[in-house]
């Protein structure tokens, strides 16, 4: 009754006799919470499918305002031709929400929302290799070209049509097929593979391959690379053993990198960032029972980055360190014609 009862109260003879000024205001309202809800579905990281019907959906003045604009109207604190106003600017914008989706449907999404992967059977695999990648991204592009400059073959697997076409145009082998797929498995020679290495982004299908492959193929070994250490812990509990954070030494070659130019021996940096892999692995497993226990997990956390900070001081400090010039030290042939001369 309320909401009739305000709706019944719009002057909407502002329409026809100020239209100008009414659809500025409504345009300006809906402009600006847009932009607010865009920035918001920027900073939580929204598709931009999700941003826009996020930003378009509520960008019109919430029917709440009615409550507030009857409240005011009321009490007298703002003059009734802007109350009037801004009533009408509240019922115009809430009708246009539905026009703002329709042209979202049918324009803004079509040309540069997320296109549908093109739907297709899988490819025919007519090859048996003793390693299979399945996830052919930057990760695995980079693991599959290193096996092969190294001669070892790898049976690529890659669910993205479009990637499956560029790979292929770049000279890649590459199939087309769900890994998590039983069929498709079978016709990649997983029950005589030795190695199936998980390079798949999405954390659900890589649970799904890891159950899998678990149940039908128990002889093959499952490697897998991790983006987060959140996913790291996941693969840890599915009983998968060989995990391979992929930011874990890029970071520590940039840290090596570092330590040299300021003036640290580039072995002695090595040596310390295979010590921090060792540590930070060791750390990473008993961190896994607590992922669940927020409390726990940074408790332990800090307990184990200050462990892991002490070992690294020690073994930088020893004895066996500071005198170990291995990389830096001229070569036995100079030092003998040095010594010689």
């Amino acid at each position: 009754l309320f909401f009739i009862a305000v709706g019944a109260s719009i002057n909407f003879r502002l329409l026809t006799d100020d239209p100008a000024r009414i659809l500025s205001l409504v345009l300006a309202v809906v402009a600006v919470k847009a932009a607010v809800l865009v920035a918001l579905g920027r900073i939580y990281r929204l598709s931009f499918d999700q941003t826009s019907i996020f930003a378009l959906g509520l960008s019109q003045v919430g029917e709440f305002a009615f409550v507030l604009l009857a409240f005011i109207n009321r009490l007298g604190i703002v003059a009734g031709d802007w109350t009037d106003t801004l009533m009408a600017v509240t019922a115009l914008s809430m009708t246009m929400t539905p026009l703002l989706l329709l042209v979202n449907e049918r324009l803004v999404l079509p040309r540069f929302g997320t296109r549908q992967q093109e739907e297709r059977e899988a490819d025919l695999i007519d090859t048996e290799h003793p390693v299979i990648i399945a996830g052919f991204s930057s990760f695995g592009s980079t693991l599959g070209r290193f096996l092969r400059a190294n001669g070892v073959e790898a049976t690529i697997l890659d669910h993205d049509s479009d990637q499956v076409d560029l790979l292929r145009r770049m000279g890649f082998k590459v199939f087309y097929g769900d890994a998590t797929r039983l069929d498709i498995l079978h016709s990649a020679g997983a029950a005589s593979a030795r190695i199936l290495f998980i390079a798949i982004d999405d954390p659900a299908t890589v649970e799904r391959l890891v159950s899998t492959v678990r149940s039908h193929f128990p002889g093959l070994t499952i490697m897998a690379r991790a983006g987060t250490n959140l996913d790291a812990h996941e693969l840890l509990d599915l009983g998968v053993e060989q995990v391979y954070r992929d930011f874990l030494d890029t970071s520590l070659r940039a840290g090596v990198e570092v330590l040299a130019q300021l003036g640290q021996r580039r072995y002695s940096a090595t040596r310390s960032a295979q010590h921090f892999i060792r540590y930070d692995e060791a750390a990473l497993r008993q961190l896994t029972v607590h992922r669940h226990d927020t409390s726990a997990y940074i408790s332990n956390a800090r307990e184990l980055i200050r462990l892991q900070e002490q070992l690294l001081a020690s073994d930088r400090a020893s004895t066996h360190n500071q005198h170990d010039h291995a990389w830096d030290s001229a070569s036995p042939v100079t030092a003998a014609t040095e010594k010689t001369a």
